[in-house]
């Protein structure tokens, strides 16, 4: 059985940091692209960014130079690095994988995970 569990969220001050992480089992997704995505209390999900197997990253305009994706393919690993927090940025954090990245760009990917409750206090 597959499974993505996130952890690392909680509570922090706006300005501050967190690293999210994402460890996924039941499978090998070194050929897989990773992602995070987010949705805030009463909008739709988002995608924030991913990494595929190349090492390759993308990122959503509003996360750009603040949030950093990495993975570490043989711990079938995942992670969000997140600096410069604001109170926008409160979210459910899930991460996700597919085979196809473009498939995160339709937030329909093959794998979710169950989500992390970032919240960013002003």
């Amino acid at each position: 059985q597959v499974q993505l569990v996130e952890s690392g969220g909680g509570l922090v001050q706006a300005g501050g940091s967190l690293t999210l992480s994402c460890a996924a089992s039941g499978r090998t997704f070194s050929g897989y692209a990773l992602a995070w995505f987010r949705q805030a209390p009463g909008k739709e999900r988002e995608f924030v960014s991913h990494i595929n197997w190349r090492q390759n990253t993308y990122y959503a305009d509003p996360v750009k130079g603040r949030f950093t994706i990495s993975r570490h393919s043989a711990q079938n690993a995942v992670y969000l690095r997140m600096n410069s927090l604001k109170p926008e940025d409160t979210a459910v954090y899930y991460c996700a994988a597919d085979r196809d990245s473009t498939n995160f760009y339709l937030i329909r990917p093959e794998y979710w995970g169950q989500g992390t409750q970032v919240t960013v206090s002003s």
